[in-house]
């Protein structure tokens, strides 16, 4: 057996994906996945992370991940037109997704006004005012629609949905692709709302596959173009 198909075969056993799991296609709501591990102060072995480093998902092995067990991998992120690292990303989340498997569009900015004092004072965010009072402006970015319509349209071709995400958005499009008889895995990150997990064949949980995808920032940071292009994080108002 070649070390490619060793590969892929240990991890299927990994995650429980069985030969009832056939063709499948894995959409991936990034803007979820993005913050799986940002507050997770060990790595993939349990060596405490020191002070200033965080676990990152580095979107090529993310990518070579999905390849080990999916025969399609659809890839959703939001973009900031005014931010050249935004782009950048989006260049790079093409090169190894492929130009026709990356959607994105442009992120809206929601304002957010501050209550008191006390929101003020714990705001990390760029401070503004108009005649309401103190906001600041929330990154907004939703794929549940684009993802729902693809999955539907191209159901067809596949007999297992595989999403990567925990949003509760999603209840209503497994709902519906379980009454078409298809199987659902779900891997997600942190907490799930239980109409999901319960909908899904099989729930993967992303701690179980953190070494497939995350690297320390120091180490994304030396690896050529994507440490230049990774943007800033948006927030969990995807």
């Amino acid at each position: 057996m070649e070390q490619t198909e060793f590969k892929k075969q240990y991890v299927k056993e990994i995650l429980g994906i069985n030969e009832e799991f056939k063709s499948i296609f894995t959409f991936i709501d990034f803007g979820n996945v993005n913050h799986w591990f940002e507050e997770d102060r060990q790595d993939s072995d349990h060596n405490a992370l020191p002070e200033g480093e965080k676990l990152i998902i580095d979107i090529k092995k993310l990518k070579e991940f999905t390849n080990l067990f999916s025969d399609d991998t659809r890839f959703y992120y939001g973009h900031d037109p005014a931010n050249p690292r935004s782009i950048g990303f989006i260049k790079v989340a093409r090169e190894f997704f492929g130009k026709s498997r990356v959607f994105t569009k442009p992120i809206q900015k929601i304002k957010h006004y501050l209550n008191n004092d006390n929101d003020v004072k714990a705001n990390t965010r760029d401070l503004f005012q108009d005649y309401e009072g103190t906001f600041v402006k929330i990154p907004k970015c939703n794929f549940d629609v684009e993802m729902s319509v693809d999955a539907i349209r191209l159901m067809g071709h596949y007999k297992t949905f595989c999403l990567l995400s925990s949003d509760a958005d999603f209840v209503h499009l497994a709902r519906y692709l379980k009454g078409e008889e298809k199987k659902i895995v779900l891997i997600k990150g942190g907490h799930v709302i239980h109409q999901l997990k319960e909908i899904a064949d099989l729930v993967v949980n992303a701690q179980d596959v953190k070494k497939y995808i995350a690297v320390n920032s120091k180490d994304l940071a030396v690896k050529p173009g994507l440490a230049d292009s990774k943007p800033e994080s948006t927030g969990r108002y995807h």
